[in-house]
């Protein structure tokens, strides 16, 4: 193929995403001091350059196919963590994918080029490996995820029950990535948790995930809870970062009766608000703590902002991980495609999930001991399977595989003092 067609070949598929990117909508209304999309278009000639100084003067003739999905995945990805740009190839996979598969028991998402751990499923095989909030997983099998889409990242962490699974993973104070070998399985989060302080004036509810089923749990116990004799109540959501926004705003509804829990807006999505209804409110009065931290997010984040927001809860612990948007495919004319954000949920205040998270009023940081890093040199071996409790997860940051619980949960002991001193 000659040169000069490759440069246009790159030149176009450049301007056709700049073009997506900025709506091809030349009458779209810009907020004073931003970009008007002709300065997007007026960037196609610089990218045009580019890539014929690429194609004419870098040391050896480039792969262009891998110049462009490279320049194809970091124009989206600089967007957000959600947005993606597939491949004709990769996307011909994800459409093939139904979900259902088997898994290792881990919520990514992407920070600093990689995949990270969000939040680890209880007694799954990738809490008993060892792996935490925080950990980066540098590669999946032989794919490096800086290389890979977060959509891309999450189809490779699924397959058949019995599979496995092979990743690289390091800590935030691990001097060099351990490779591992888990085994999927069909993850079952396990129910909400409950328990009784103070006797019984104290309810504890823990739910792993913001879904239906979990939901019905909380709703059941809080609608119990006075032939209990409990009075107080707190919410434990540190470490839920999976769910359903729907079942986000029914769970924060349980707790207040009137105004607004969320909003969820886009440059051309109309904004919604999602309200409060009276009839659907359950208890507005208890005393209410809320625990979050770093694991804290998307459904979980949209429910400790609007009790925040509202007065209507105290939150304790660390500050959100900031997830919150929704996505929409468009189709590309070459069979690619690109998964990008259209819309953002933002709290009662106004304050973007995405953007900004949840910082408790109460800043409490874990107080889990850090691990020693491994000095046998073996970095190869499957991390061994050394279970926790749901009640002392490990902190981000150690190195995967060395996990012992902490001897107390300064978090949990400090909202619960809050509680104490609430008049019921």
């Amino acid at each position: 193929m000659p040169k000069s067609l490759k440069i246009s070949l790159l030149a176009v598929s450049v301007a056709l995403i700049l073009c997506i990117f900025v709506g091809v909508n030349t009458h779209s209304v810009s907020a004073a001091g931003d970009p008007t999309p002709q300065d997007a278009y007026n960037q196609i000639n610089v990218y045009g350059e580019v890539l014929q100084h690429i194609q004419s003067d870098y040391v050896e003739v480039p792969n262009i196919p891998k110049v462009t999905n490279g320049a194809l995945r970091g124009l989206l990805e600089s967007l957000d963590a959600d947005s993606s740009y597939l491949t004709p190839a990769d996307y011909k996979i994800y459409k093939e994918n139904h979900g259902g598969k088997a898994q290792v028991g881990i919520v990514v998402s992407k920070r600093y080029g990689y995949a990270t751990v969000v939040s680890v499923v209880p007694g799954s095989p990738a809490d008993k490996a060892g792996l935490v909030d925080g950990d980066i997983i540098e590669a999946i099998g032989m794919e490096d995820t800086r290389n890979l889409s977060l959509a891309m990242i999450q189809l490779l962490l699924q397959g058949a029950p019995g599979s496995q699974l092979q990743m690289a993973v390091i800590g935030p104070h691990s001097a060099k990535p351990q490779k591992m070998t888990l085994n999927r399985v069909l993850v079952v989060e396990p129910a909400v948790k409950e328990s009784l302080y103070e006797g019984t004036s104290i309810l504890y509810l823990k739910p792993i995930i913001i879904d239906r089923e979990h939901v019905q749990q909380i709703e059941t116990w809080v609608k119990d809870m006075n032939k209990d004799g409990n009075k107080k109540i707190l919410l434990d959501l540190r470490d839920a970062s999976a769910g359903d926004m729907t079942e986000a705003v029914r769970l924060t509804n349980l707790f207040v009766n009137t105004g607004t829990i969320a909003t969820l807006e886009g440059q051309k999505f109309p904004k919604q608000i999602f309200s409060a209804d009276p009839a659907k409110a359950i208890n507005t009065t208890a005393p209410l703590v809320v625990l979050v931290n770093h694991g804290t997010s998307g459904p979980a984040e949209v429910v400790a902002g609007a009790l925040q927001d509202s007065g209507r809860a105290q939150l304790v612990g660390e500050k959100t991980f900031g997830e919150g948007s929704m996505q929409k495919t468009f189709d590309l004319p070459d069979g690619g495609a690109i998964i990008l954000s259209i819309a953002k949920y933002a709290s009662p205040s106004g304050k973007q999930f995405e953007d900004d998270a949840v910082t408790p009023g109460t800043v409490v940081a874990s107080n889990k001991e850090l691990f020693e890093d491994d000095d046998s040199g073996d970095d190869t071996a499957a991390a061994p399977n050394t279970p926790s409790t749901p009640d002392s997860p490990t902190p981000p940051g150690n190195t995967p595989g060395k996990k012992t619980p902490p001897p107390t949960d300064d978090q949990l002991n400090k909202a619960l003092d809050m509680l104490k001193t609430k008049a019921a």
